[in-house]
């Protein structure tokens, strides 16, 4: 074949690679020989130091070599591929005759460019996740206050945009440093690491520098850490650069809950749903016990439960866990009168209280609300960090009650909470109405 059409064919192939992999595959093409791609910037993935410091043991080859002049060691030749006279990599290749000599030699000037492409295109698309990295850990606390809650969330935001890597949360509690993401963490080494470094407030690595060690500062107080361990290679330096950074968004997030958590044990509203939380929960039970105890009038309580929340979670992530939560308050608030009283009891779980209703008049809206809930297909696809799902569905359990004049408030939430547990038990996705002991 003509050398030309070769290299118009390598030409039009290296146009469409995206990778180094198909960068290598293009040479491969052009010469029909064994080829291989060294690279020696840790920004385009795995550098071969090895290779680069087996080349610089001879200092008059590497001189001629970082010259942009090909070389020959070992019955290989070596073409350097320079950027801005910057060494960023070679092509080892067994022996050529003049032509592929030749298309090499052209080949490499082109390749330089194509990676740098690939060295910009990915440059920008790591600070894209990076800020959106920022952004997301920053934005957690608009609807979540509870550090059990929202570490977990940092932690998938973490564990997400920093590939081949462990990552590992812990907090400072009563002068200890306990892992708070994940549940477990098998290097023994790491926690015993933690303990020493309780008070550190720099960056501190390992021996082999696959281990790095992030403070968490509020007000230059050591709260915790970000641990990540590599899986791979020593942690890169641009790592680092985007690790600190996170650290410093996530030590302000914390510090952020902590205050919120505080100021919100007085308030009223759930910040994800929009419902009462807990607290004004049992203030309303009180006071509608004793108007249907004053008035004798009918009282019904529902207490809801999402179906294998948990699995939601660790499948699809929190963010599309708190998806789930308001789309089933949004379906509660559209089969409720403007009278009941809808309030999130806690985790996945809500409680309604509906003043005036017979039991068979709840069993009703229960029931249309079960329907609802099984029927709505909740679409997580911008939420959804762990795979490729769009669409899910969630079912609900649900238990009634009844209010019963020698019901104290607090019996009545728990008859409730019993009914709840029965229908859990007996299958889920089901009504259950308290009966009595």
């Amino acid at each position: 074949m003509n050398p030309y059409t070769n290299l118009q064919t390598f030409f039009k192939t290296l146009n469409s690679c995206n990778t180094i992999e198909g960068i290598e595959s293009a040479i491969k093409n052009l010469v029909h020989r064994d080829i291989r791609l060294h690279i020696f910037d840790e920004s385009l993935g795995d550098t071969d130091n090895e290779f680069l410091n087996s080349i610089h043991e001879n200092l008059e080859l590497f001189q001629s070599f970082i010259d942009g002049n090909p070389i020959f060691i070992n019955n290989k030749t070596l073409y350097p591929i320079l950027l801005k006279e910057q060494l960023i990599g070679c092509l080892e290749s067994d022996k050529c005759d003049d032509n592929e000599i030749n298309n090499l030699a052209i080949a490499v000037l082109v390749i330089a460019l194509k990676i740098d492409n690939i060295r910009l295109s990915g440059t920008i698309n790591k600070s894209l996740e990076f800020h959106n990295a920022m952004k997301n850990i920053a934005k957690i606390i608009e609807t979540q206050y509870e550090l059990n809650y929202i570490l977990p969330i940092i932690g998938e935001i973490l564990d997400t945009f920093i590939e081949n890597h462990l990552i590992y949360i812990f907090l400072k509690t009563n002068g200890k440093m306990k892992l708070m993401w994940p549940s477990t963490c098998l290097d023994k080494a790491i926690p015993k690491k933690i303990s020493q470094l309780i008070n550190t407030k720099e960056v501190t690595y390992n021996k082999n520098k696959k281990v790095a060690f992030f403070p968490l500062l509020s007000e230059n107080t050591n709260i915790g850490f970000i641990v990540t361990k590599s899986t791979d290679g020593e942690i890169s330096s641009q790592e680092v650069y985007h690790l600190q950074q996170l650290a410093k968004q996530t030590a302000t997030t914390i510090t952020r809950a902590k205050v919120y958590a505080e100021i919100l044990k007085y308030a009223t509203l759930d910040a994800l749903t929009g419902f009462y939380n807990r607290r004004q929960l049992d203030e309303r039970v009180k006071q509608e016990v004793s108007h249907a105890k004053r008035k004798k009038s009918a009282l019904c309580a529902i207490m809801v439960d999402i179906d294998f929340f948990k699995s939601v979670n660790d499948t699809y992530g929190h963010t599309a866990g708190d998806l789930v939560l308001k789309t089933i308050a949004k379906i509660m608030r559209g089969q409720l009168r403007e009278y009941d009283i809808a309030a999130r009891y806690g985790g996945e779980e809500f409680m309604i209280l509906l003043p005036y209703t017979s039991i068979k008049e709840a069993i009703l809206v229960a029931e249309r609300l079960r329907k609802s809930v099984k029927n709505k297909i909740i679409d997580i696809e911008k939420v959804n960090t762990k795979n490729d799902t769009k669409n899910i569905n969630v079912t609900i359990s649900v238990g009634l009650c009844e209010y019963k004049c020698e019901y104290s408030a607090e019996q009545f939430i728990m008859n409730t909470d019993k009914a709840l547990y029965t229908a859990k038990e007996t299958g889920r996705n089901r009504i259950i109405v308290y009966k009595g002991e």
